[in-house]
Formats: structure tokens, sequence, C-alpha cells
């Protein structure tokens, strides 16, 4: 029997602490995190804040209770001081400032990330907050609520933004979308899709401030200016949402770190010291695209680096397949889906790369509900080798992406998705599929 201690109860955590418990119940765990709950599904934020959802309830898929029934020791609401790794001790203090110190034979460091914050003038101003965690959540709930807010400023187009400037604009409220980059999503993908996804924000009524860079929030004590290099525009509410950083704060000075801070693990989610595995946004990851250790911080990578610890911290050898880092987005009705790399992260790689792309209607076009598809397909000219794909549609194309994860996962090459046996039927496409169009375009 060992003694687990895991700090840390989101996904990655979670993931760890159900495979634990579920499966080598001999085994005693001890769960740390300062949050006053645990399980939210931050990516349904949008979906709450926006009233497509009607409450938030659904968004939290288990509780402290749910791990105490299962013999686990539960501290929440309460912050880790220190990490002795020599002496293999945790020491933590409650909300009561009780001083709180737990021995372990393992550890799991499940910290997650924190959000970015930009070194600029005004930033404590009040009604200007993050984008993160349920507090975040209900604070944006509730100035939306107020009819003296009238302009929100999203600053940051990833996810996370487009998304937050939707459900605002969604609540009747005025929206401008900043973002130092010169599109939306530029991180996912192409210019190709990512014009597509501006003009649809823009046709929902969402002002775009792109290629600037947020130079002060002007207010007294609230907010009521963004100022950027081309512009001073009127804003109630800023919302943040300028991307996240691991955090990884108590091990920095012990384990070692990725490039941008990370803390480095192998395919068992082993740390460089025995014993410490770290899962989650406070991780690196291996990429089958890149074919290298890298950082990819998403709610389903953090899941499965979670149960692969859970397994090995109890005694089960279980190593990483790797991930593609597949992602989706539904905004306005549009979506759009990616995996692997897009063209300018293969570029920036190192690879010789190439694409090949097609646009169609989903279904034929005697199909009277029916709506354009487009595809682009990355991959190496020299090995032939799929490193990415993007569709995007207003049709549901969603699961057509996991096929490229596991084209790219098994090192497929565009060349065997030429003559790929894709079925036809009305209902769903076309006998000239997308797919095969793409692949058969390759040069």
């Amino acid at each position: 029997m060992s003694k687990i201690v895991l700090i840390g109860a989101n996904h990655a955590g979670i993931a760890a602490s159900n495979t634990i418990l579920d499966n080598y119940p001999e085994n005693e765990l001890v769960i740390f995190d300062r949050n006053t709950n645990l399980s939210y599904l931050g990516c349904g934020t949008a979906l709450w804040v926006g009233r497509q959802i009607e409450t938030p309830d659904q968004l939290f898929y288990t509780s402290k209770d749910a791990f105490v029934e299962k013999k686990a020791k539960v501290h929440m609401e309460t912050t880790i001081t220190k990490v002795d790794f020599t002496d293999k001790k945790v020491y933590a203090v409650d909300t009561a400032n009780n001083e709180i110190c737990e021995s372990y034979d393992k550890l799991i460091l499940a910290t997650g990330s924190v959000p970015i914050k930009p070194a600029i003038p005004g930033i404590e101003l009040e009604n200007v907050q993050f984008v993160k965690l349920f507090q975040d959540g209900q604070a944006a709930d509730l100035a939306l609520n107020d009819p003296a807010i009238e302009n929100v400023a999203v600053i940051g187009a990833g996810y996370i933004g487009v998304e937050m400037a939707e459900a605002a604009k969604r609540r009747g409220k005025n929206v401008r979308l900043f973002d130092i980059d010169t599109t939306s999503l530029a991180g996912y993908y192409d210019p190709w899709f990512t014009e597509d996804m501006d003009k649809n924000l823009m046709d929902n009524g969402i002002e775009l401030e792109f290629g600037q860079k947020v130079l002060e929030l002007k207010g007294t004590d609230k907010v009521q200016e963004v100022v950027t290099d081309k512009g001073s525009y009127a804003a109630d509410l800023v919302l943040l949402a300028i991307g996240f950083n691991p955090n990884t704060e108590l091990g920095k000075d012990a384990l070692k770190l990725f490039s941008n801070g990370a803390y480095e693990v192998n395919l068992k989610q082993e740390t460089s010291l025995p014993d410490v595995y770290a899962v989650g946004d406070c991780a690196t990851i291996y990429s089958n695209a890149l074919e290298a250790t890298t950082y990819i911080a998403l709610a389903t990578n953090a899941v499965r680096s979670g149960i692969v610890a859970g397994h090995n911290v109890c005694g089960t050898p279980l190593e990483s397949i790797g991930v593609q880092g597949s992602n989706g987005i539904y905004i306005f009705g549009y979506n759009m889906v990616s995996t692997g790399l897009n063209l300018k992260a293969a570029k920036q790689a190192g690879f010789d790369v190439a694409y090949t792309e097609f646009e169609d209607l989903q279904k034929p076009a005697f199909i009277k509900k029916n709506n354009e598809v487009k595809i682009r397909i990355v991959y190496d000219k020299t090995t032939r080798r799929i490193l990415g794909a993007q569709l995007a549609s207003k049709e549901d194309i969603s699961m057509g992406i996991h096929m490229f994860s596991l084209a790219i996962e098994e090192k497929v090459t565009i060349d065997k998705l030429k003559l790929l046996d894709i079925f036809f039927l009305p209902h769903f496409n076309q006998p000239y599929n997308y797919i095969t169009m793409a692949a058969l375009s390759a040069k």
C-alpha cells in the first residue's frame, strides 16, 4: 500500500483520483485543492453566461463528497505553502489558519494553469476580470446583468475570448474584441478559416479591433476606456482572455522545467524527481504531429494524463500514446475543428510543408438543408505524413476531425487518403467526398 498525495482537483487531478480510487482501493489518497469547488467545466462558461444553457449546475460533474465516499481524504479551500521533495512532505494551511502536513510515498502535481496577467496600467480597476474559474463566470454573469454596463471589451481572440464575446453579445451588449494578431483564432487555424470566423463575428454585431496592442485601461474606480496603439474605446467591462501559463510555483526550484515553465514529464507522467508526477496544464505532453515534447493545455489532454499517472503511481506501467491537440469551436452556428499543426505552426517547427484543400457542399445540391464545407490537410512534402487538418462549416462536421487525429497518431500519409473507403448517402454527404477530393488534389 502507498500513500498518494494529489495537489489540484480539477480535470487532470480528478481523472487521476478516480483511477486510483476505482482500481487500487488499497492505497491511501489525500487530495488538496484551494478552491471551494471542483470539476468545473470552464469550457461551458460562455454557454451559461450567454444564456444558451439556463444554469451552471450541470457544469460540475463530481464533488468532494463523491471522493470522500470512495475513502479519499479531501482538503478543500486549502493553500499549499511548501512541498519538501526531500523528506516527502506537503505543508498547507486552510481558511481557519490551521496548518496541515501530509507525508507521501507518491506525489501528483495537478496544479493547472493561471491566466496571463498583462503588465498594463489600469488592470486593477473594477470591472476588469479574467475568465477561468467558476467564480470568474459568476462575476461576468453578474456584471452583464447590470444595465449600466453597455460596452464590453474582450481582450484576446483565442477560443475563450471569442466565446465570451459571443456570450456578451447574446446578453445585448456592445462588444469589441481585441487581439494583437490580425485575425481571431490565429493559433489554431490558417487565415483561410479565421477570416470566415471574423466575418461570422462581424455579421453578428461584434466589432473587431485586431492588429492592436492594448497599452492601458483607463478609469476612476471602474474601467471606462481601453487604449491601444491605434485608438481609444469606451468599455464598462473588460474581460481578459489572453491565455494561460503553467502553474508550477511549488516545484519550480526542484523539478526540471520545459521552455515555457511547465513541469517536464515523460510518457508515464514522471517528473525529473522519483515518485513525483505532474499532470494536466502544469505539465508537458508529447505531440505526435511534432514527434516531440511540447505544451498543449486542453481539458481532454488533462484527463488522459491523469489516467496515465493514476495507474503508474499504483504500480501499473502505462505510457501515454501522445496527443494531436484536437480542438473545436462553435460560434453563432458556425463550426470549426482542427487537429495537429496548422500551416504556420508546421513551418515554424521546421517541416518542409505542403497543404491541400477543398470546398464544396456537404450534401448533393438537390438536398435543401445544406451548407458549404471547407477542409485543409497539412502534410510533410518529404515523408508525405499528415501533420494537421482543419474543417469548417455550418454543418456539424466535428466527427471528421477524429479520423485525422488518428491519422496523425498512426503516421498516415496523405496518399493513403486518396482512395479511402468513405460511404455515400445523400442524407449525409456527396459521392465525391470533400476528404477524398482534397486528398486526390495533393501534389
